[in-house]
Order: C-alpha cells, then structure tokens, then sequence
C-alpha cells in the first residue's frame, strides 16, 4: 500500500467533484492511501473562514475526517511540502502547476485530476 500526501487543492477538487475512477484505483494504480499533512488541515481551517469558500471547505473536512493525519506542520502547505519531499521519495497528490514542476525536480511523483480522472505523473 502506497502513501499519497495530499494538498489543500487536490483534497477541495477529490471532495467537491466527482472523480470518475477513484473506484478502480487499485487496478490502475496499485492500493494507495491519502494522507492529509496537519499543516493542510490548518490551512483549511483558514480557508474556511471566507464565506465564498465556507461551504467547499466543509464538505473537504468533512470528506477527510476520516485520512490518516500526518505530522508534517508549519505556516505554508506548499513549502513544507516541498521540504518534506527533499528528504523522503513519497507521491504529492496536488493540482498546483508550479507545485508539481517543484516536486518533479526533486525526483519525487505527482498524482493529479485531470478530465475527473486520478493520473499518476512521474
């Protein structure tokens, strides 16, 4: 079983929209498990305080009660993630172009939604 890290746009776009394949991920990609960072739980908490956004971010939290927590903690999700993918090979699960291009580079895999598919990038 593969741990997927998953960031706070990817977590908002897997809870708010429907995503074709995420019932046949085990055949096409292996047996993975997300995985939500406390430093993204903090940042939507944050996020849930804009009105425009309350009700997305709701549903998020509540779609990911139950993922596994990770302590991988700081102010900003996107350079804690990046300092943790510089020290361990892991898959991020994220939406964000630059994001991906950054973890690439540091020889680590990106899984992202693309047409509402789950694809795995390396």
């Amino acid at each position: 079983m593969v741990e997927v890290i998953c960031d706070t746009n990817f977590l908002i776009h897997l809870a708010t929209n429907r995503i074709k394949n995420l019932d046949n991920l085990d055949v096409e990609i292996g047996q993975i498990y997300f995985v939500v960072p406390q430093v993204v739980i903090n940042e939507l908490s944050e996020l849930e305080k804009k009105s425009e956004k309350k009700q997305d971010i709701q549903s998020t939290l509540n779609y990911i009660k139950n993922f596994k927590t990770i302590p991988i903690l700081g102010s900003f999700a996107d350079k804690e993630l990046l300092d943790y993918v510089s020290k361990n090979r892991v898959i991020i699960a994220t939406m964000d172009r630059e994001l991906k291009k950054q973890i690439k580079n540091n020889g680590s895999s990106i899984m992202s939604i693309h047409n509402d598919k789950i694809i795995l990038e390396n």
